[in-house]
């Protein structure tokens, strides 16, 4: 049996086998360890191949004689595999996880199988072209309530459903517990179809869950894919989504389950960018029920086809249906930042990624194959049109409904209905790395659009020129074209006066935006003048850009979130530049300066509106004496409902030294929220004991990721542990999962040493050959953010 398939190998196997079915009858019974019992039968040709499966025992026999899975000899026809497995359940989000909600003792389970996780549960071929129908069937508990793909028949305490359509194995769930759930009814316009809707959640939490709104997105959601996919959803009449404990990503679309994190059901109250987010995930995964489940990409190299194009619905949805009608202001923001800073670090790879095993896909969940991808799909779609674009897309789905396919199968679709062709778009910007950077040149005579890349790219622009007029900072001319070569000219722009140009007005091309010098300290006097939100936005992401670039010193940019933040109007925008100003101060400004920096942060944050964006993160700069008072008058103040930043605003006085640690032990939260905050509070003050834990513990994903944000949540204290990241980094990759070693090891690397020293600590491992590619790229990663600080601080200090 392998756990890290190759390409190679799955490759072989899809060669051999065909026609697949799983019975698959799990028991949930065990307090410590799940049983299942699999019953695979499949088509064959003659050859050898294997199953995959991870457990604590199991037993295997094919066609009635014993096997060990290793090996499964075949001959031509049909065969039934029959596979027995014990297996401890998981605490780390992955395979069958099981929580156990301390406000009242009740038990939760879900799945979570991407990308090849199904093998922790059952005996699989689990690859995504070896689609299979199923037969599932969960015994459990008496009070427990089982959800999965399908609507389930319950008979005694077993909960039974068929999957009659093909469906790849990660795409298979089963939540179970002792959930309550709300309901309601969707009805198609078009045809009168009708979907039932289930929302469901751990008891301590549905009282929180705002179903009214929940209930009308998903609506509004199926309402503008049915109208623009061609086809209504492909599955069955029912449409579950779970809220699930201790959940590592943002959610999941398995086909009529979607699982999302809880901390989507807000306790305390949420800011707006955190509900617009929620809305965008709803969306995300409802397109995944058509673009990755009606059809699957055939292997992990085509990862960005699924994620990607989710993400570009999802912002497109938004739009249309006009709940978020700046969704794009949003993207700019927040999904291009995130795919700018990926795309710059050494282990950048093409969105067309290579991706010859199971490991290397986990790694590239990342900011390129989510980000960068849809940026470039939007490109895509204002280039061959928009009505043409879904027209494709129409007839990807037609062809390939499912069944697999690739990007070249979507990139035939997309040739057909819009009769251009894509081929060198395709090679320009899927197959290559890099973020170009495009920056106006201005003379009295001439404007010229300069492009700086390691690829020269086309780009499809809109070239804006603003000026000041009456207070307001407003665009008086635009013009689109394409951008091609190192240098173009734009003649009807020449000899304009302007204030500012903005050489991706529109944000229509993936690329970071340069400023003149004379643009930039307009845009440092007069950013919160420019009227128009996505103007303003790309301005704040030039300015950003050239902060982390070393073309701008670091506190202008702390200067500049500093002085008009607050009254930024687009709250994503607001929430991220915040933050942005946090790490400029932590990490990018001259140590001589960050006193003053963390007082222009805390005047700037303390007692700003609205309090749900600025509270939370005037929690995360050093606070000085007035900020110590207020935040201390918050917790006399703050409800109950308001518990996020009532912790908060705690951990940042026991960070400071301003209450003792015993001020969260006798904080009135009884919940796992509050134990797992209570971590997080001793980790901002006691390094070594959450370093300890984080190095030799068996942690759950939650109790780790809160460990990691109070080891970071100051910089005092962390002594002599980078050295010792070095020292135990081989050993976490090797004892922790995939999922768990990966974001340990980037959550403990010492960001906080910003030195040349802090620099040349990783070298001894990049250099030894015998390193993992998984960890060496993690190294790297890190290696690359610390070399970006030590250039940024060199920069800000010469200011």
């Amino acid at each position: 049996m392998k756990t890290n398939l190759t390409r190679a190998d799955a490759q072989a196997r899809k060669q051999l086998i065909d026609n697949v079915h799983y019975d698959i009858h799990v028991d949930v019974n065990g307090r410590e360890q799940f049983t299942s019992h699999t019953v695979v039968t499949f088509d064959s040709k003659a050859g050898e191949t294997f199953f995959d499966l991870v457990a604590d025992e199991f037993s295997a026999t094919l066609d009635g004689q014993p096997t060990d899975g290793r090996t499964l000899p075949l001959t031509e026809g049909r065969h039934e595999l029959v596979v027995d497995a014990t297996i401890t359940y998981n605490r780390t989000g992955e395979g069958l996880h099981k929580f156990t909600d301390p406000k009242d003792g009740k038990d939760y389970l879900y799945t979570q199988f991407e990308p090849a996780m199904a093998m922790k549960v059952f005996g699989c071929f689990d690859q995504p072209d070896l689609k299979a129908t199923y037969s599932v069937h969960v015994t459990a508990p008496e009070s427990y309530t089982v959800v999965l793909n399908e609507a389930a028949v319950r008979e005694g305490n077993t909960w039974s459903t068929e999957i009659t359509y093909p469906l790849s194995t990660y795409l298979i769930a089963i939540v179970s517990g002792e959930y309550e759930h709300v309901t309601d009814t969707y009805v198609d316009e078009q045809d009168g179809r009708e979907i039932q809707l289930g929302l469901y959640a751990r008891a301590s939490l549905i009282e929180h869950m705002d179903a009214q709104r929940l209930f009308q997105q998903t609506k509004d959601g199926f309402d503008f894919y049915h109208a623009n996919f061609g086809r209504s959803y492909p599955f069955g009449d029912k449409y579950d989504q779970i809220f699930c404990p201790e959940y590592n990503m943002g959610a999941m679309e398995h086909v009529g389950a979607v699982t999302y994190r809880d901390e989507y059901i807000f306790t305390s109250e949420p800011t707006p960018h955190r509900v617009e987010r929620r809305n965008d995930t709803i969306l995300h995964e409802m397109a995944h029920m058509w673009f990755g489940d009606l059809v699957t990409m055939q292997w992990w190299d085509d990862l960005w086809l699924n994620e990607s194009f989710a993400t570009w619905s999802a912002a497109t949805a938004q739009t249309g249906i006009g709940e978020y009608p700046d969704a794009w202001v949003t993207f700019a923001a927040i999904e291009k930042a995130w795919a700018y800073s990926q795309d710059q670090l050494p282990s950048t790879h093409p969105i067309a990624a290579d991706a010859p095993d199971i490991e290397t896909a986990e790694q590239n969940f990342d900011g390129i194959t989510y980000a960068k991808g849809a940026s470039v799909l939007k490109q895509l779609q204002a280039y061959v049109g928009y009505d043409e674009f879904f027209a494709g897309v129409r007839k990807h789905f037609d062809n390939h409904a499912y069944g697999n396919a690739t990007f070249d199968d979507l990139l035939g679709a997309l040739e057909e209905a819009s009769g251009r062709d894509l081929s060198d778009w395709a090679d320009q910007w899927l197959r290559t790395t890099g973020v170009s950077r495009l920056y106006p040149e201005v003379t009295d005579t001439s404007f010229t659009v300069v492009q700086e890349a390691d690829t020269i790219r086309t780009h499809r622009v809109g070239v804006g020129l603003y000026s000041l007029i009456d207070g307001r900072v407003q665009r008086t001319h635009a013009v689109r074209v394409d951008i091609e070569g190192e240098r173009t000219e734009i003649p009807e722009l020449a000899g304009i006066e302007h204030d500012l140009a903005l050489v991706n007005d529109e944000d229509l091309t993936y690329c970071k935006m340069g400023l003149t010098p004379e643009h930039q300290e307009f845009v440092l006097e007069h950013l919160g003048e420019i009227e128009d939100p996505l103007a303003r936005t790309v301005c704040w992401s030039a300015m950003w850009e050239a902060t982390r670039d070393g073309l701008l010193p670091a506190r202008k940019f702390v200067q500049l979130v500093a002085r008009f933040a607050p009254y930024e109007t687009h709250p994503s925008v607001q929430e991220r530049v915040l933050h942005q100003a946090i790490q400029a101060v932590k990490h990018f400004v001259d140590p001589a300066w960050q006193g003053e920096g963390f007082d222009l942060l805390n005047e700037a944050y303390r007692g700003a509106e609205p309090a749900s964006i600025f509270d939370r993160a005037l929690a995360r700069v050093t606070p000085n004496e007035e900020t110590v008072a207020y935040l201390k008058k918050l917790l006399e103040t703050a409800p109950a409902s308001n518990q996020e930043v009532r912790w908060l605003a705690l951990t940042s006085l026991i960070a400071a030294g301003e209450l003792p640690l015993a001020a969260a032990d006798e904080e009135q939260d009884d919940s796992n929220e509050g134990a797992i905050s209570r971590l997080r509070a001793r980790a901002t003050v006691d390094k070594r004991w959450a370093w300890d834990k984080l190095v030799n513990e068996d942690l759950t994903n939650l109790e780790a990721r809160y460990l990691m944000d109070g080891l970071s949540f100051n910089h005092t204290g962390l002594e002599g542990l980078s050295d010792e990241y070095f020292r135990v980094a081989p050993g976490l990759w090797d004892r922790l999962t995939n999922e768990m070693a990966q974001r340990t090891l980037e959550g403990m690397y010492p960001l906080w040493d910003v030195s040349e020293a802090g620099v040349d600590k990783a070298n001894a491992l990049l250099n030894d050959e015998s390193v993992p590619a998984g960890l060496r790229r993690i190294l790297a990663e890190g290696q690359d953010r610390v070399a970006m600080a030590v250039r940024n601080r060199q920069v800000d200090a010469a200011s």
